[in-house]
């Protein structure tokens, strides 16, 4: 009897150390893209760290045209950036697709913050496929502006998509501060 009870409490041991690892390793079972955007390098900075951390692909938003520093002049009324945002239709054209989106079950959008709210070129990103059934989590940086309602912008460019609130980071944010939040975002 002695052994039969040793034998179910380790076979009980062992299936909540299983339990438990697929638990830290919830991100890992899905597979996770990370796209972004960035005009300056400090939404690629963030975004290279969270894919490392959760062990994601990563997938960058290139403009057609880049963007130089005039085109980022927000105090210029006629900077291409200052038009695009006072346009919020506007849709800059982007270099790539993403080979294969669908199969992708969470995506996490990085971008740097504008005007209040997500580039119009993210907007483009989000309409160029179907992420019907996808889980999207934005992501943003900025020295001091909130991520806004970027989520809910998104959230209409990509009907059928389940999109959080998202967050805002500075360009230090450490490696396991993003990986706890993205693995809290699951």
């Amino acid at each position: 009897m002695k052994k039969i009870i040793s034998a179910v409490l380790s076979l009980l041991m062992l299936l909540t150390s299983f339990e438990v690892r697929a638990e830290e390793g919830k991100i890992m079972n899905k597979k996770v893209l990370v796209a972004y955007f960035s005009a300056t390098g400090t939404t690629a900075g963030v975004a290279a760290k969270l894919a490392k951390a959760i062990d994601a692909d990563l997938f960058e938003i290139k403009p057609e045209q880049p963007y130089t520093e005039a085109d980022l002049d927000w105090r210029n009324k006629k900077s291409r950036s200052s038009v695009e945002m006072n346009d919020l239709t506007s849709r800059p054209a982007i270099v790539s697709k993403v080979e294969d989106m669908e199969r992708y079950e969470v995506v996490f959008v990085g971008f740097p913050i504008w005007w209040y709210r997500e580039p119009t070129i993210v907007d483009t990103f989000m309409e160029s496929y179907d992420f019907a059934g996808k889980t999207v989590i934005p992501f943003a940086t900025s020295g001091s502006s909130s991520i806004g309602h970027s989520g809910e912008n998104l959230q209409k460019c990509a009907p059928g998509a389940k999109v959080s609130g998202g967050r805002r980071f500075a360009a230090d944010v450490s490696v396991d501060e993003l990986k706890n939040w993205a693995e809290e975002q699951l």
